[in-house]
């Protein structure tokens, strides 16, 4: 079968960019050689959304040594990418089956990590955190192909009747957002969004719809910006690049946040972008007594600028990573399949420009076009469908 992939032996890390779309060995489910897969199900991705996470693999910033390992762990050198995903099930495992009650022609979308059930963390509930988790496209092979083979127990059913296919592609990092926007209750507060990229877009939206009294953006382009006051943001502020601030907070930014916010703060801070002086200004945005919600990953150190600030104004930080599983993916279908507001609606036009520009054919895909879209727009979708 076709897939996009990243072949380690053919670009080696530090000098290559970009995926391969190269013939890999179609996955099939063989109960008499592997009893897992009683448990798994086999899919035909119709639509597959690009991530920031993929980004980092396309432009070599991320995850490197988590491919390389899981490389070595299979005895391979090519990784199939790709985790957001709208499918239709192929074929089924007794298990899984039984179990779950799959069958073939269902639609489902998938949860990204696959947590082993057993550790400590998924026994008391917070499987999002599993310690043990694999991630589907980096650890296992993704979805940028037209099939995949997963463990029932990480999809997800999908009512293609209330949600359109390319919206429900979406359903895992939309699920961020949500994750990030029911961390504290929202309703009635007023909320800061630091970063308006594909998250923080989605953040809007889920803020609006879970009763934030006022959402303010802040997002240095301008393209991404409009997107945000289109999709419910009261104001978005342009911060001022400076890059010899260093980790520091933008001042002028926080006197026109606490402007905004009747002079006293944001009751919540959603940092979504990973960078130090945005989490510097997430925690000045914030009023006393408010909450910072990190979301934005960035690998190695950060400072916290005044740090007895965030004790003495008795600020909490909240990590949040991944969604809650399954808590989060049933507040996210019953976001997108309402019509009041009509969230899916929004993402459609607003964020995916009603598939103008964001929906790539899988048949005709070139790397050099492909890249031109990762780059102009917050989200891009591969149809697999056709």
């Amino acid at each position: 079968m076709i897939a996009l992939c990243y072949d380690r032996k053919t670009d080696p890390w530090e000098q290559s960019t970009g995926l391969r779309k190269q013939q890999v060995p179609v996955p099939s489910l063989d109960e008499g050689k592997d009893y897992r897969d009683a448990e798994r199900v086999l899919v035909r991705p119709l639509f597959s959304g690009f991530c920031g996470s993929d980004r980092g693999i396309w432009f070599r910033r991320a995850f490197k040594d988590v491919i390389y390992g899981a490389l070595d762990r299979d005895g391979r050198d090519v990784r199939v990418i790709g985790h957001e995903m709208f499918g239709e099930v192929v074929e089924v495992g007794s298990a899984a089956r039984r179990v779950y009650g799959y069958s073939a022609g269902d639609l489902v979308s998938t949860e990204s990590h696959i947590v082993c059930g057993t550790c400590y963390q998924c026994r008391v509930g917070d499987g999002h955190v599993c310690q043990d988790s694999r991630i589907i496209g980096i650890t296992d092979d993704g979805c940028f192909a037209e099939r995949i083979k997963l463990p029932g127990n990480v999809l997800w059913a999908v009512d293609g009747k209330k949600i359109r296919p390319e919206v429900a592609a979406l359903c895992e990092p939309f699920g961020n957002a949500v994750h990030v926007c029911t961390k504290v209750p929202l309703r009635g507060k007023t909320v800061a969004i630091i970063g308006c990229g594909t998250i923080g877009l989605f953040a809007v939206v889920v803020a609006r719809a879970l009763g934030a009294r006022r959402v303010l953006g802040v997002e240095p382009v301008e393209a991404h910006a409009q997107m945000a006051r289109r999709l419910g943001a009261d104001e978005v502020i342009a911060p001022r690049i400076d890059p010899g601030r260093g980790f520091h907070h933008d001042p002028t930014l926080a006197g026109q946040i606490h402007e905004l916010s009747e002079g006293v703060g944001v009751d919540v801070a959603l940092e979504m972008s990973g960078t130090n002086d945005a989490l510097n200004n997430a925690i000045s945005a914030v009023r006393r007594g408010g909450d910072v919600i990190l979301f934005g990953l960035k690998s190695g150190d950060a400072v916290i600028e005044n740090f007895d600030r965030v004790i003495m104004d008795g600020i909490t930080l909240h990590a949040v990573m991944g969604r809650r599983i399954w808590e989060t993916w049933h507040i996210t279908r019953n976001l997108l399949e309402s019509s009041t507001p009509p969230i899916q609606d929004l993402v459609w036009e607003v964020i995916l420009n009603r598939g103008d520009g964001t929906v790539v054919p899988f048949s005709n895909w070139d790397p050099k076009s492909f890249e031109e879209r990762i780059r102009s727009h917050p989200k891009v979708l591969l149809d697999l469908s056709r």
